[in-house]
């Protein structure tokens, strides 16, 4: 079993930046990052794959958000730029086994392993 600890979240205002990272107690495949905000469906924001050679994105985050991995970390990062008030949601960091496949990296099934969440709150 494979333990994901998120970190970096907080508060910003509106056209700031924040980093979250994800430490991986165990080697992944695909890592990803979803985001739930109060009253929504939860929403797939990233993702990367093992070698970090395919980075997948929302449109509502696309040349926002950039997505990395420090693969001997076995680390995850999401940095957000330009930060706008609809990005305020508990950020969820997710991973599939490492010797698995995956089809859709947009879809919360794919992935085996998920964080407990950090809070990100952009204020306008």
């Amino acid at each position: 079993q494979v333990q994901l600890v998120e970190s970096g979240g907080g508060s910003v205002q509106a056209g700031g930046s924040l980093r979250l990272s994800c430490a991986a107690s165990g080697r992944c495949n695909l890592m990803g990052w979803f985001r739930l905000a109060p009253g929504k469906e939860r929403e797939f924001v990233a993702a990367i794959s093992r070698a970090g050679v395919s980075t997948y994105y929302a449109d509502s985050v696309k040349g926002r958000f950039t997505i990395s991995r420090d693969f001997a970390k076995n680390t995850v990062y999401l940095q957000m730029n330009s930060l706008k008030p609809e990005d305020t949601a508990v950020y969820y960091c997710a991973a599939t086994l490492l010797g698995g496949g995956y089809q859709q990296p947009t879809r919360p099934n794919e992935y085996n392993y998920w964080g407990q969440g950090t809070q990100v709150n952009v204020s306008s």
